[in-house]
């Protein structure tokens, strides 16, 4: 028998390489697919999915915003699926992103868009799925198999993928920006101990927050998930505009915080809100750049100063993952098998 959490590290492991099988294999066809559909002039996006891939839409939304000015929401498929609600979509691209892409609330979604005039994307790590068939195109984010329960490298895969997705639609290459981040995604994971020695803090922790703005959101949101998902501990997300709204009143001096601080725009506009938490004397954990941890109690400093802000939530994941695996391992439950979970969630 395989020790716990065997098959997680291994599919943590496998992230550089699959990042780089992406941009060897997988860049001539996505920009392809972003050709074909910026064709189609779409005025509007709408994103689809659950669970972790619900984190890559939200990064996706951000790519879209930023940097192509369309509007985009995140779907509430139960509109379609509950309550039979039938949109007006003429114009529209809808993405719908899915590990699997077996769930059968986003297989209905992604036929009942198409049906309603939509552009439909399937973004999943399954080419041959239902989701795959009904969509009008596909990227597959060509992660391989995943045997672990938790979502690892078909999420970094899919951030991947969509980064390119979005540079192809406006006619860039995003190839040369992303090609160094394979050799740091060696560098984080190779520090493994200087996590362990994070995930000593947070053994018995009940409670956490997660928090960040911009494009580090999405990591926030992913982390937590992540957290809660192996480790059971109740670990909230908070954009930290969102956090200084009200759940700020529940920090204090031995309620553990972890901020994502990107290099850049979301780094910045997250400065007042580390200011507030420290403020509260919250123990205070930053993952970001070397200068944004030396000015930490603690945290994780990420390689590669320059890498776009875009590009960052990749990287910045890492050792959040690697700090669910070992929290998880350090409370002596087994983080390739959460209770509860199946790897192929079927909502309706």
């Amino acid at each position: 028998m395989e020790r716990p959490g065997t098959m997680m590290a291994a599919e943590i492991g496998q992230q550089p390489a699959t990042w780089q099988r992406i941009l060897t294999h997988a860049a001539t066809p996505i920009r392809e697919t972003a050709r074909a559909i910026a064709a189609q002039r779409p005025r509007f996006v709408l994103l689809a999915a659950r669970g972790s891939s619900d984190h890559a839409a939200l990064y996706a939304k951000y790519l879209l915003e930023v940097d192509h000015g369309l509007p985009c929401g995140l779907s509430s498929m139960s509109t379609v699926t509950a309550y039979g609600s039938r949109p007006r979509l003429d114009g529209v691209l809808v993405i719908v992103i899915s590990q699997s892409g077996g769930s059968p609330d986003l297989i209905a979604s992604a036929l009942a868009a198409r049906a309603a005039g939509a552009v439909t994307l399937a973004v999943t790590n399954n080419p041959d799925s239902g989701l795959a068939a009904v969509c009008e195109h596909r990227i597959d984010v060509l992660a391989g198999p995943e045997k672990a329960l938790p979502a690892t490298k078909s999420y970094t895969a899919s951030l991947l993928a969509l980064y390119l997705f979005s540079e192809a639609l406006r006619e860039a290459d995003g190839v040369p920006a992303a090609r160094g981040l394979p050799a740091l995604a060696e560098e984080v994971l190779a520090r493994r101990d200087e996590v362990r020695t994070l995930a000593a803090r947070y053994r018995f922790a009940e409670r956490m927050v997660v928090t960040s703005r911009g494009f580090g959101y999405p990591t926030a949101r992913e982390a937590a998930f992540k957290l809660m998902e192996t480790t059971y501990i109740a670990a909230l997300a908070y954009s930290g505009a969102d956090l200084l709204h009200g759940p700020l009143a529940m920090v204090d001096n031995i309620f553990p915080v972890i901020a994502v601080v990107p290099d850049g725009r979301g780094g910045e506009a997250l400065q007042p809100v580390l200011d507030r938490l420290r403020g509260r004397g919250a123990d205070l954990c930053v993952i970001g750049s070397r200068a944004r941890v030396a000015a930490a109690t603690s945290g994780f400093a990420l390689p590669g100063d320059g890498v776009p802000e875009a590009l960052q939530p990749l990287l910045e994941i890492l050792p959040l993952q690697l700090l669910a695996h070992e929290v998880t391992i350090a409370r002596g439950q087994d983080p390739d098998a959460p209770r509860a979970l199946a790897k192929v969630t079927e909502t309706h």
